[in-house]
């Protein structure tokens, strides 16, 4: 293998990496916190509505959000880091 596809093959290792870790805390808080937690969830309260109620609404969408922007400066660096940046 050349180094280039190495190279390659390290990057796209480094990215799933991300992505895995990304997704499963997306995962854990939409499922997690609007479902599997609500009950425990609910006896806060946040704004006047139960927090497990308001994560299954609103709070896994921006956590999700936030994750976006959090991928987005991860690959900046890791683009950096293996030369792929403009």
């Amino acid at each position: 293998m050349s180094e280039k596809q190495e190279h390659a093959s390290a990057y796209w290792k480094e990215n799933l990496k991300y992505l895995i870790i990304l997704l499963t805390i997306w995962f854990v808080v939409s499922f997690g916190c609007g479902i599997l937690f609500r009950e425990a969830l609910n006896e806060i309260r946040l704004g006047g509505f139960k927090l497990g109620f308001w994560f299954a609404q609103q709070g896994s969408i921006y956590v999700f959000v936030i994750l976006i922007f959090v991928y987005v400066r991860l690959m900046n660096k890791l683009d950096k880091k293996y030369g792929f940046d403009e």
